[in-house]
């Protein structure tokens, strides 16, 4: 498996920008996973941050044995 697909987002995700009232930048939320958000100054940056944010619910579900979802088409 190659560096870049190890690194792929498997969840379905959804970015909008963020008003300047809430704080500017982006906003990248997973549906598929119950409040993984998180955001950043670019769509780059809300995507990288988003990685992170998906791999700590993931680990967070596993300490509680919870069920993980499968990503939605």
């Amino acid at each position: 498996m190659s560096k870049a697909s190890k690194n792929r987002i498997k969840y379905p995700f959804v970015i909008r920008s963020l008003s300047a009232k809430e704080g500017g930048g982006f906003l990248i939320k997973f549906p598929d996973l119950p409040g993984c958000i998180s955001d950043g100054e670019s769509i780059g940056e809300a995507i990288n941050m988003g990685k992170k944010a998906v791999k700590a619910w993931i680990s967070t579900a596993k300490k509680m044995n919870l069920v993980i979802p499968k990503p939605s088409s």
